[in-house]
Order: C-alpha cells, then structure tokens, then sequence
C-alpha cells in the first residue's frame, strides 16, 4: 500500500521491486537514519551531552529529555531510532554541529557524498518542512550505506533497552514479526 517502495539486495545490488522509486516525497523519521549515520561519524559514542531547554519539547515522538540531564551519545541515538525521540535528535544535532540549520548542511552534504540525487533536508527529525525530502531509491541506499556500520548497526536492531530508569521499546515492529530482520528504521 506504500506509495513509493524500492526493495534491494544489498548483498547483490540487485532491485528486487520498485514503485514510484525517484519519486520525491515527504520522509518523515527515515530522516533519523541521516541523522543517526551523521552524529555516529562525527561524535565517540561516549561523548556526555547536556540537555538543554531548546532540545525538550519538541512536537512528536519523544524519549522525553528535560533540561538539565545528560546522556551519552549512544542513548540519544537509541531514543532516537528506537522510539523516534524528536527531542533526541534535536539534542544530538546540536551537540554535533552547533545549531539545526549547521547540521542540516553536514546531513546534505552526507547525501552528496553517497550520490543521494533527490534528497535534501532542513531538520534532523523529520518533521514536514518546505524543501526536506527524498525517494525510496535515496533511502535505499542511504541504509544499505549505514547498515555497514557495526555502531549504526546495533543502534537500529536494538529491540528494547533501559536509559536512565526508563525502558524504550523499538516501534519497529518488523524486528519481532519478519524473521532476520535487523533494522533500520519504520
């Protein structure tokens, strides 16, 4: 039912199926793969980041930050890709480049480097905004790419875990329903 879908073999380079696959739409919290694969490239997992009040509150999903606590950069990136923390990735864009618009520019630049021809984005959440889109073909290999790195990799097959006394739980369904599924991102 999906409208744009593009299905690839990684191991082979083959596209098994594809519909409506250079067509440019909205993408919505598949930007978190960008961002995940952005800050993993850029930051130690270990490294503390402070939250400050401009990462909390931000409309959607949430890991539910407040000002004042600090997490490393490995559990932002599991309350971003495992519960879809807006609030998380706004912290961890921050915390790489300085500012949203700055790492906006570092996540374009990403897309040009691995040849992602019809993408572009303005945020790291992926919340609707004029000029932040992609296709399925970009997506496609956009998480071949990440999934080839182990850090990347562990984040998204993560099913659940525990930060700071609360658990988080994968919305990505496919990982308990589709047998050897790894990730990436629903």
């Amino acid at each position: 039912s999906a409208h744009g879908v593009m299905l690839y073999c990684a191991d082979t380079g083959d596209t098994l199926y594809e519909k409506n696959a250079d067509e440019k739409m909205l993408i919505a919290s598949t930007t978190k793969i960008m961002t995940a694969i952005v800050v993993i490239e850029n930051c130690r997992l270990d490294e503390r980041v402070e939250i400050l009040p401009e990462y909390c509150g931000i409309e959607g999903s949430s890991m539910y930050l407040a000002p004042g606590q600090s997490y490393t950069v490995r559990e932002l990136l599991l309350g971003m890709m495992l519960v879809s923390g807006n609030d998380a990735a706004t912290a961890l864009a921050y915390h790489t480049a300085g500012s949203i618009e700055d790492f906006a520019d570092m996540m374009n630049g990403k897309a040009k480097a691995l040849g992602l021809v019809n993408t572009a984005y303005k945020n790291p959440h992926g919340l609707d905004e004029l000029g932040h889109f992609s296709t399925a073909r970009d997506l496609t290999v956009l998480a071949a790419y990440c999934m080839q790195n182990e850090d990347f990799a562990s984040v998204v097959s993560t099913k659940s875990c525990t930060v700071n006394e609360l658990t988080y739980v994968n919305h990505n369904k496919l990982l308990w329903n589709c047998e050897g599924c790894i990730g990436v991102k629903t």
